[in-house]
């Protein structure tokens, strides 16, 4: 006796988390995944730019995140078309993506502690000094990328 779900398997007809399952296996979702990267880079980039000028580029790190999207976008983007792209350019450039996305969240935390009264006067300083969370979601855009690099990729 076979289950509705196997019945819409058999017949192509998979939807919602079922048809997900099914690019996961066979390796569609690796050029989905790196092609979010690189959108998702973009956004980021231009967004860490616009929240870093209006600091006025206080620290020569504040520069990196701005360089590493485009780069960054430029894997996600060679992945989507090239394996062999996915499987280098897309991780080297996503796992310094991390990197820098890590090192963001230190500088900001250290960021938060230069703030009068620093960690004692903590709610007030997370949100008036610079965002702690904001490097965090860098951070998951390159992890994106080092995810589509590691799925399985359609023959």
């Amino acid at each position: 006796m076979r289950t509705h779900q196997a019945e819409r398997a058999a017949a192509g007809t998979l939807h919602g988390i079922d048809r997900l399952i099914r690019n996961v296996r066979t390796g569609r979702f690796e050029r989905s995944l790196a092609a979010l990267t690189a959108a998702g880079a973009l956004v980021t980039a231009a967004e860490v730019f616009l929240e870093h000028d209006k600091a006025s580029f206080g620290n020569k790190w504040m520069w990196a995140p701005v360089a590493l999207g485009p780069v960054g976008a430029a894997a996600g983007v060679a992945g989507v078309f090239s394996r062999r792209m996915a499987k280098t350019a897309l991780p080297l450039a996503s796992a310094a993506i991390v990197a820098n996305g890590l090192q963001g969240t230190w500088l900001h935390l250290r960021g938060i502690r230069q703030k009068p009264g620093g960690l004692s006067n903590l709610r007030y300083n997370l949100e008036m000094g610079p965002p702690l969370f904001a490097p965090l979601l860098v951070t998951m855009v390159g992890g994106m990328g080092v995810l589509a690099a590691v799925l399985r990729r359609e023959p």
